[in-house]
């Protein structure tokens, strides 16, 4: 498994989806991890400009509020 920096999370959505800025495009669909390497959710939409990039997270852990501020990572397979 490789780790891949994926962004800071900004804020988290009244439907509790996380958004973070991201300066490379990722897969829908990819594992989202913390700096501890506990999932944290999938990759659910890419929004914004191609300049100046988002990300929409769907959350798979209780309390996605947590995650505020704190850098996130994507956990890809080498191929």
């Amino acid at each position: 498994m490789c780790l891949q920096r994926l962004g800071k999370v900004l804020h988290v959505t009244p439907s509790q989806n996380v958004v973070a800025k991201i300066s490379k495009i990722p897969k829908i669909g990819s594992a989202v991890v913390d700096e501890k390497l506990k999932t944290v959710g999938k990759i659910f939409d890419v929004i914004g400009p191609t300049s100046s990039p988002y990300v929409i997270i769907k959350p798979t852990i209780k309390e996605p509020e947590t995650l505020t501020n704190k850098q996130l990572y994507l956990l890809l397979s080498k191929k």
